[in-house]
């Protein structure tokens, strides 16, 4: 049937519409974001209206509309309610969903965007730790093209040195000099957080965990540096 897709997806936010319906925003992986209404899903007897939660991972069928598509089928792949049940586990997970749904474009293909996403849900689901939403926030700049620099003064090109702040707008580390005329401050240990983040070891990171203050300053400095970005406040992360 023309106008008629399959593809898979997790559940962004949705909004109610009318007396049944809700609009649902989906990160999917063949199609960008994806708006589209889900008709009836909040009767009682409504046939997939639990599975279009926040957090949950689907297979979808829709119909091309005008302005909005039109869920026709829903199957689980997975659910992940224990991000939705868990207080602490939910806030981390919505920051994430907030982020993706900030930087993905409407029916603009990011497979790399989705990937990401699902595998961070899944990780926090099956093994919580306080490293995986800092560990996302910063892959996600990483693969918007912000891929941060670590290893050299971004404005001087200083490389063996201290390095005391980090600049918002060039991406990347500043010198004990540089760092004087302005900048994030950036501890050694929040430096080498993230220095382990990007070179790949989030599950070493995850097993042999820094300090909370440690977790907590790279996690806000990868906040502040995906609002400056996208020029969005990420309003969720004030829960984190």
């Amino acid at each position: 049937m023309a106008g008629l897709y399959r593809d898979q997806g997790v559940v962004l936010r949705t909004v109610k519409l009318g007396e049944a319906d809700r609009i649902v925003t989906f990160a999917t992986l063949g199609h960008g974001k994806v708006r589209a209404v889900a008709k009836g899903v909040r009767k009682s007897g409504s046939r997939f209206g639990a599975r279009l939660e926040p957090t949950s991972h689907v297979a979808l069928q829709c119909y091309k509309g005008r302005e909005l598509d039109v869920v026709t089928q829903v199957e689980t792949i997975e659910a992940n309610r224990r991000l939705r049940e868990d207080y602490t586990l939910c806030t981390h997970a919505v920051s994430m969903l907030e982020a993706i749904d900030q930087v993905v474009q409407e029916h603009e293909n990011a497979p790399a965007l989705y990937r990401l996403l699902t595998g961070a849900l899944r990780t926090l689901g099956e093994t919580p730790s306080p490293v995986v939403t800092p560990g996302f926030f910063w892959k996600l700049l990483s693969l918007e093209g912000y891929h941060p620099h670590l290893d050299g003064c971004v404005r001087c090109g200083d490389e063996p040195g201290l390095f005391v702040a980090f600049d918002l707008a060039d991406g990347g580390v500043l010198c004990a000099t540089c760092g004087r005329l302005g900048g994030r401050r950036l501890s050694p240990e929040a430096l080498g957080f993230l220095r382990r983040l990007m070179g790949g070891e989030l599950h070493r990171a995850m097993a042999e965990p820094p300090g909370p203050e440690v977790i907590h300053e790279v996690e806000r400095l990868g906040v502040a540096a995906l609002e400056h970005h996208s020029e969005r406040r990420l309003r969720s992360a004030t829960l984190l």
